[in-house]
């Protein structure tokens, strides 16, 4: 027996299943597919989910784990466009489901050589190869002890306003002799499918951080204004609807002391990583975007506690009730639970050695998409107060992390 249900009540009860569920009930019926398949619900479901995974690449392999991470028997390699033609591949982001990988690493010997990004969601195993675009290399000197040397980093976002997925590239040139550098930059349009130049700006990569974090409808990195080694390091924050390049403040709390910083997402919240060189760790997030004040330190962790020598800590999310925060080694690649309640650190056993690593949210998004109306709300829960007994309440209830 069948029971007939009024299509938008369909939309609703399918758009809170995972991805894989859906595109089961897509096989039954051309009705169903039809419905599924419908620009609405996609953008319906994308605005709903709540299941994510964690991307793990090593060297030219992808694998795919359930979020919680309770049976890494579960782990799934991933067949990524790229998996029959290059030697290496590279993750530059995710967003709305889909990945922006490329097929190697940049050859700045070589700039003409044919370095290809796509945009891919492993979920519907679609993928869009984007055009190709030449780096901007300057000429090496005569004499062998001035040769230029470059870096690029990337960048993968949304633009709700315009309904345009875009790939911001930043390449700098450096003249070591004289401890100057020259940066181009360059914004791809999902929607336009063309790349257009975007006005030099007057930073430098400070950390080796390639892949931009997306929060906020911005990318953001840490650099710095000179190579002296003497400027303090800085988050800057390229807005994908101005199209502009900003400072995001620090917390006044830091001051001048000698730290280094590196910056991630975590629930929905601009998030930070201040590691003084010394013993500790602190952990920041953001709760009102752009607020200086609203900067507040989450927790502080000890390296001493960890079982192995770490010289620096990346968060890369949280577990789905809230409770934990997924850390990531720097050095040694390995995975670590932070506890928010109990405050202790937890190894995660049986993943394997990886290279890089991100959390993707489940999505029927295909790479060339028109997505309407599913800029993500501010998700950040968080309520950080000074107090001892109000951050108690706070780490009591946990946050909700969606990508």
């Amino acid at each position: 027996m069948t029971v007939d249900l009024p299509p938008e009540i369909l939309a609703e009860i399918f758009s809170l299943l995972p991805v894989k569920s859906v595109l089961r009930f897509r096989s039954t019926s051309k009705s169903l597919r039809s419905l599924i398949d419908s620009h609405n619900f996609i953008n319906l479901h994308l605005r709903k989910s709540l299941n994510r995974s964690l991307i793990l690449r090593l060297n030219t392999d992808l694998y795919q784990f359930d979020e919680d991470f309770s049976n890494l028997t579960t782990a799934v390699p991933l067949n990524h466009p790229f998996l029959r033609h290059s030697t290496n591949i590279t993750l530059l982001g995710s967003c709305n489901g889909l990945l922006c990988i490329s097929n190697g690493e940049i050859d700045f010997s070589n700039p003409y050589d044919k370095n290809e990004i796509t945009f891919w969601n492993p979920n519907i195993c679609k993928h869009r190869i984007i055009p190709f675009l030449p780096i901007p290399i300057p000429p090496r000197r005569s004499e062998p002890d001035d040769i230029n040397f470059a870096y690029c980093v990337h960048g993968f976002g949304f633009d709700p306003l315009t309904s345009d997925h875009k790939l911001l590239r930043i390449s700098w040139s450096f003249d070591q002799q004289l401890s100057t550098f020259d940066s181009h930059v360059r914004l791809f349009s999902s929607k336009n499918n063309s790349w257009k130049i975007i006005p030099r700006m007057p930073y430098a990569l400070y950390y080796a951080q390639t892949m931009g974090v997306f929060v906020h409808n911005s990318l953001h990195w840490i650099m710095t204004k000179e190579l002296d080694g003497l400027h303090p390091c800085l988050i800057v924050a390229f807005n994908l609807t101005l199209e502009i390049f900003n400072q995001v403040p620090l917390p006044a709390e830091i001051g001048q002391k000698n730290f280094e910083i590196s910056v991630s997402v975590l629930g929905g919240c601009l998030c930070m990583v201040v590691d003084y060189q010394t013993s500790d760790v602190d952990v920041w997030v953001m709760k009102e975007y752009r607020s200086r004040d609203s900067w507040c330190k989450l927790f502080t962790l000890v390296k001493s506690c960890f079982t192995s020598s770490l010289k620096s800590l990346g968060v890369l999310g949280c577990s789905s009730d809230g409770r934990k925060v997924l850390l990531q080694g720097i050095n040694d690649l390995k995975l670590f639970w932070y506890d928010l309640k109990s405050e202790q650190i937890t190894y995660v056993e049986g993943i394997p050695n990886f290279d890089e690593a991100m959390f993707c949210v489940g999505s029927l998004v295909p790479p060339s998409f028109p997505v309407v109306n599913c800029k993500k709300e501010n998700l950040c829960k968080l309520r950080c107060q000074t107090t001892s007994k109000r951050r108690d309440d706070f780490l009591s209830q946990g946050f909700k992390l969606r990508l």
